[in-house]
């Protein structure tokens, strides 16, 4: 009979442990590694992403606003980007309306001054976008049929919005019982769903007055289910929002409507 004492030398490790003991701590050990470097890695990565985004994306053209933690709005002015929240860039762009047409309006005393100056007076150089928004189109909506004015109840409430801010308007681009020619194939127009302000005629005060309502509209466009805005050779999209304003390509470069230099394009979602 052999006791435990009678075991090989064979059954017991140089330094007296358990046989087997060594081999599970080195296993666990190499676990515990690569449990650790598995985190390291994809934390370094998206560190670098992220910090390779917020360096590049100024020289992209792309406001904050790009970036999923950035702010919702923002104003670009020479300093650099100016960021807003959704609410502020509603109240900024509404007070600087109301002020062109000298009448009184929100409290702005928590925006900063240099976004509500360049929302006001524009880039000094040429008249263009300086605002921009992130948004979330609203899912579900369900789709409209014209009111008596030719318009869809969603349209014909940013009727209403524009006109208890900027007054009296030029508009166009719908009619009672609806259009159906003088637009592109398939426009928004053909089913109520667009409104055309217009400047005219072309120059730098008609454009940069038509910027003040453009600049609106992206600001009001969760709110107010906006889709698109087109002016002055720039389009902003809901859905693509986070890059904000982008070249419009016109059918016809020579063509001031087409390129919409003359009026603001707005139309709001579809739904359905």
């Amino acid at each position: 009979m052999t006791t435990r004492e009678e075991e090989g030398p064979q059954d017991r490790r140089p330094d007296g442990g358990e046989p087997g003991r060594g081999r599970r701590a080195g296993r666990r050990r190499r676990r515990g590694g690569c449990l650790t470097g598995c985190l390291l890695v994809p934390l370094a990565l998206i560190v670098l992403v992220t910090g390779g985004l917020v360096v590049f994306a100024p020289r992209l053209g792309l406001d904050e606003t790009a970036l999923p933690w950035g702010p919702e709005c923002s104003v670009r002015t020479a300093d650099g980007s100016i960021g807003l929240t959704a609410e502020q860039a509603r109240t900024a762009t509404t007070a600087v309306a109301l002020q062109a047409r000298g009448e009184e309006g929100p409290d702005t005393s928590g925006i900063d001054p240099a976004a509500l100056e360049r929302l006001a007076e524009g880039p000094p150089d040429d008249a263009g976008p300086s605002l921009t928004c992130r948004v979330s189109p609203a899912s579900g909506l369900e789709r409209e049929e014209l009111t008596e004015t030719g318009l869809t109840p969603r349209a014909q409430r940013v009727l209403d919005e524009m006109g208890g801010v900027f007054g009296e308007q030029s508009l166009g681009g719908y009619e009672p019982g609806g259009v159906d020619a003088g637009h592109g194939a398939d426009s928004a127009h053909y089913d109520g769903r667009a409104i055309d302000v217009f400047y005219r005629p072309v120059g730098e005060e008609n454009r940069r007055e038509g910027w003040l309502l453009a600049h609106w509209l992206v600001a009001h466009a969760e709110e107010l289910d906006v889709a698109n805005v087109i002016f002055d050779d720039k389009i902003w999209n809901a859905r693509g929002s986070a890059r904000g304003w982008w070249d419009y390509i016109a059918p016809d470069p020579g063509n001031e409507i087409l390129r919409h230099l003359d009026h603001v394009h707005v139309d709001v979602q579809r739904g359905g």
